[in-house]
């Protein structure tokens, strides 16, 4: 038996509970705003589960091995996984290992959406970052292929 959406957003929030970003907001507002973009382009419930897990591997101390530990589905670990930036790992194979895995692109297109929203950079007090923020995102909305002007950020439900 696989955890439920309900199950998996508590651990989510768990995980992320004394995190914040980089307006010093609750990092969990992040992962409601990835989860709603994902179901907004009708993403399925592995998705959905991924979308709140997404950050779990990379930005807390939550392994891989937890992960795979869980009783959720191979998908939605793999999904995770994908989108689980690893250290010094070249953008263009973070890019191919998104795009190679199935349901991992329509996660990753709603992480970037909420991360590039100009409303949210905005909220960045040092210049700098801001614009190392745009262009990143910029960057990878390209690799991915991306058209950040489309409905849904140019991807179709994968």
């Amino acid at each position: 038996m696989t955890l439920s959406l309900l199950e998996v957003e508590k651990i989510a929030r768990w995980a992320h509970a004394t995190q914040t970003d980089k307006q010093d907001r609750p990092y969990v507002e992040h992962l409601v705003a990835v989860v709603a973009g994902v179901r907004a382009c009708a993403g399925d419930e592995d998705q959905l589960k991924a979308a709140w897990l997404h950050d779990a591997v990379e930005d807390t101390p939550l392994t891989e091995g937890w992960l795979r530990g869980l009783e959720l589905s191979t998908r939605t670990q793999d999904i995770v996984l994908a989108l689980t930036k690893r250290d010094g790992e070249p953008a263009r194979e973070y890019a191919d290992r998104i795009l190679a895995t199935p349901g991992a692109l329509l996660v990753k297109a709603a992480d970037i959406a909420h991360n590039a929203d100009p409303a949210r950079i905005a909220g960045v007090a040092d210049e700098a970052t801001r614009t190392r923020l745009t262009e990143k995102y910029a960057g990878m909305r390209a690799l991915l292929g991306l058209d950040a002007t489309a409905p849904g950020w140019g991807v179709a439900r994968r």
